[in-house]
């Protein structure tokens, strides 16, 4: 089954009563750039916006860590979404943190998530209809039910540390911040890597919004040293594009065991053992 729909068929169900079109737009905070304003501005007909911070345990110093199921419930059932909806998630930069939003509805139990091919890019390119101002739906009832079990956190990476495999922990940071030599985007965050992780860019695998090809993440995949047999945990620098690699593995009938939501913020934040390529 298909992680994505296109911007065709969006366009020909725009009307149906039982789809939701949900904006997941989120910046890197360097960018300077916020997806709620820019939600307000310009959104496709009908779409919610789903702010990643907002929707997040508030509890923790941590960004957009996933929420408890009671608070996730009550956040989108105010967005008008409820149980039995299709999702249509879709971002501003047309592949970025919209894997992110659908994992976060799948691990919450969503059954029918999808996420717009080429996001709000493609969609405008090709001249499609958009709207401005607040969203307007009615309330949903959502019955969030968080499977744990996709989620990873930091006794559950030293212990795969510790262990030296056979679970591997692929990160989709830039090649620069995982070998040490370029800084983190994230203020006083050192930059490197968990000991013993593989490096696949998540940049490498989208081209102007869209997934490579299956037979391209394969070779990407190969490249990094990925080996499809073992189990395969995704992280990044917060739990966003490690997604990304998710929803990559996915299309190659390799689905991943879990996301490490804290990823390498959490990681280097908490004195964690930490490589680097350095001498």
């Amino acid at each position: 089954m298909s992680i994505f729909v296109t911007t065709e068929w969006l366009a020909d169900n725009l009307s149906a009563p039982d789809l939701v079109i949900v904006d997941g737009s989120w910046h890197l905070p360097p960018t300077g750039r916020t997806g709620g304003p820019e939600f307000l501005e310009r959104h496709i007909p009908g779409a919610v916006f789903f702010d990643l911070e907002a929707v997040s345990d508030t509890t923790s110093d941590l960004p957009h860590m996933l929420p408890e199921p009671r608070a996730f419930a009550t956040a989108v059932g105010a967005l008008g979404i409820g149980d039995g909806v299709r999702i249509v998630v879709y971002d501003s930069l047309g592949l970025f943190s919209a894997p992110r939003v659908w994992w976060t509805f799948r691990a919450f139990g969503a059954q029918d998530v999808k996420i717009l091919e080429g996001g709000l890019p493609k969609w405008l390119a090709e001249d499609r209809p958009v709207e401005s101002g607040a969203a307007r739906r009615l309330p949903g009832v959502f019955n969030a039910r968080l499977d744990r079990s996709v989620v990873a956190d930091i006794g559950h990476i030293e212990r795969v540390v510790a262990s030296g495999g056979p679970t591997q922990i692929l990160d989709a940071r830039a090649a620069g911040r995982f070998a040490g030599t370029a800084p983190e985007p994230r203020p006083n965050l050192p930059s490197g890597r968990i000991p013993g992780s593989l490096n696949l860019p998540s940049s490498t695998l989208v081209k102007d919004g869209v997934l490579a090809s299956p037979e391209v993440v394969r070779q990407e995949l190969d490249a990094a040293g990925v080996d499809l047999s073992r189990p395969i945990i995704t992280s990044c620098g917060s739990g966003v594009s490690a997604a990304i690699l998710w929803i990559a593995l996915e299309s190659v009938g390799k689905r991943p065991t879990a996301l490490y939501d804290g990823s390498w913020t959490e990681w280097a934040s908490r004195g964690k053992p930490i490589e680097t390529d350095a001498a």
